[in-house]
């Protein structure tokens, strides 16, 4: 018994079990089984999922979202067209090209660097699951964008948008309700003098926006502005494709993404 005692103290001190007659073999078989337990490795299936959601930050442009659109079709859908000087907004004379028969051109090189970096922000938004709401007051637009957001499993308001649906959602919908992690305004006015007030809630719930602005818009409290015609066809067509594609392809990536890492783990 003393034996017994002693050879339990010992290692709980850093010290060697001396080898007595009879007991060698019982103080291998113990120390060994307990050795070998601690050496099993499970497999963490938090590493994968971890990867999938850091690789896509150590590349500026993970999805290939430069390659969906140029200049020239910015160009040709007519994006750069403003309205009149008699409208512009001061904060959006950044923006400007210059100025033709009085009406504003915006500079399509500026909006080729603010549209790839607004598509790309939603592109990780919807890769990581978000939910993103596209919203828009211009009426002859409604079905296009309705159509477009259904068509890449995401959300519209393009009707009346009834203050605090941002900012009072606790109450109205009741408690534990999720926002939108992304508002995208193709149009931020309301009308022709009022800014949309879902901008202005967004910004007070502290939720990333990004919206087209024309140059009779105020650009400042929207997180990815990108300057551009909001009230043409073939502007919002273009806008609506982009959107499109980059969701489809964010949510595609992400399916392979999970497929990889987890043959992967299964693997290990």
């Amino acid at each position: 018994m003393a034996v017994g005692l002693l050879k339990k103290a010992l290692p709980r001190l850093g010290l060697a079990v001396p080898a007595w007659p009879g007991v060698r073999c019982m103080t291998s078989r113990l120390y060994g089984t307990a050795a070998a337990q601690t050496q099993i490795h499970q497999p963490d299936n938090s590493v994968g999922s971890d990867k999938i959601l850091t690789e896509p930050l150590k590349h500026p442009d993970f999805f290939h979202l430069s390659e969906l659109f140029s200049l020239k079709d910015l160009f040709d859908a007519r994006v750069h067209l403003g309205h009149k000087i008699g409208c512009r907004h001061r904060l959006m004379e950044q923006y400007l090209f210059g100025c033709r028969l009085e009406q504003d051109i915006l500079d399509l090189d500026q909006t080729m660097e603010h549209l790839q970096q607004a598509l790309n922000f939603t592109a990780h938004v919807a890769y990581r699951r978000g939910i993103i709401l596209f919203v828009s007051r211009n009426r002859q637009f409604t079905h296009l964008i309705e159509s477009m957001a259904r068509d890449c499993g995401e959300y519209a308001h393009c009707r009346y948008w009834q203050g605090g649906l941002l900012t009072n959602a606790n109450v109205q919908y009741g408690k534990g309700v999720r926002l939108p992690d992304l508002i995208v305004f193709l149009s931020t006015l309301n009308n022709v003098f009022q800014q949309h007030v879902a901008v202005r809630d967004a910004a007070k719930m502290n939720i990333p926006t990004v919206g087209i602005v024309d140059s009779n818009c105020n650009p400042s409290l929207l997180t990815y502005p990108v300057p551009g015609n909001d009230d043409s066809g073939p502007a919002v067509e273009l806008y609506c494709k982009l959107f499109r594609m980059t969701i489809n392809r964010a949510k595609d990536k992400r399916r392979q993404m999970e497929i990889l890492y987890g043959l992967k783990s299964q693997n290990d």
